[in-house]
């Protein structure tokens, strides 16, 4: 029998399905939302339980709340699948390492960190944190633009993945679209998975509050269909410039899915390509909203 999640995923464009298929990191712990650990875990249930679950894919929480986390999913008698977990790891990657290890062996059947997340400043912190975490988990390590072209190739080197922060809860925080694409060009030019994270609320590019606070600051902030399209024409072939004017672009009408393909202001990738670049290059996106991106998706009449 099709389960209404199916149904409606199944009614959707192919490519508009292969771009937003398991998106969505859920990241309600953090700025602009700042939710407590009841009220994100029981948002996450809830996603997982409705219609839009197929968009939805990792819980983001960070190691030091591991317990937090395990006393409010607790308050879900029944779990289908094990959530599955994104870990934020501090600078002490060994201690993380194994409390993630601890915390799958203790939750097996609720939960499963498959992920982890961490910042890094040069190569040494690299090579330090790698040596440390797990192989069986997918490691993103979070580069900033002005050292990404230096880290990118050990991060090539080393297996693991890539992680960009496009944006935050003050304008100075949103790289240039020139700097996204540059990003995403290098990720796809040398074989680097990646990430994003922060700032990417909205669909397409678009002007407006930073936070959900009264007086909140206004800046342009970054469509995730800007970022992930052009991500999946960078692994196709897609210069900087390209890529860049695809970042800047504001009009909604200009992003076209169908079944056989999607279109951008003339460029086109068909299903199959795309579906590649969401597989094996760009992954997801982390958001303190899962209802916000989805909720615009369909005023804009995309989904």
């Amino acid at each position: 029998m099709t389960t209404a999640t199916e149904a409606q995923r199944d009614a959707i464009p192919t490519s508009l399905r292969m771009l937003l298929f398991e998106l969505v990191d859920y990241a309600g712990l953090f700025p602009p939302a700042a939710l407590d650990m009841e009220r994100a875990v029981r948002n996450f249930g809830g996603y997982l339980a409705g219609t839009d679950a197929w968009a939805l894919a990792r819980f983001v929480v960070p190691v030091s709340r591991f317990g937090e986390f395990e006393k409010a999913q607790a308050a879900f008698t029944e779990i289908p699948q094990p959530w599955r977990l994104s870990a934020l790891v501090s600078a002490d990657a060994a201690a993380d390492a194994a409390a993630i290890v601890e915390f799958n062996d203790r939750n097996a059947g609720r939960a499963c960190v498959d992920a982890l997340e961490v910042k890094v400043a040069n190569e040494q912190d690299i090579r330090h944190i790698h040596s440390a975490i797990p192989r069986s988990i997918t490691s993103y390590f979070e580069v900033s633009p002005a050292n990404a072209f230096d880290l990118l190739p050990v991060l090539r080197t080393a297996g693991v993945r890539a992680k960009i922060r496009t944006g935050g809860v003050t304008p100075e925080l949103f790289p240039s679209p020139s700097t996204v694409a540059r990003f995403i060009a290098e990720c796809a030019r040398i074989g680097v998975p990646f990430k994003a994270t922060a700032g990417l609320h909205h669909p397409v590019r678009c002007t407006k509050p930073l936070t959900y606070e009264p007086n909140a600051p206004v800046g342009v902030m970054h469509g995730f269909l800007n970022v992930f399209l052009a991500a999946a024409f960078a692994l196709h072939g897609a210069g900087t410039s390209e890529l860049t004017s695809l970042l800047e672009d504001q009009n909604p009408q200009h992003f076209q899915f169908d079944d056989p393909v999607v279109r951008w202001n003339g460029y086109s990738l068909e299903t199959a390509q795309l579906q590649a670049a969401r597989e094996r290059f760009a992954i997801s996106f982390g958001s303190c909203s899962f209802e916000e991106p989805i909720s615009d998706l369909r005023d804009l009449r995309i989904l």
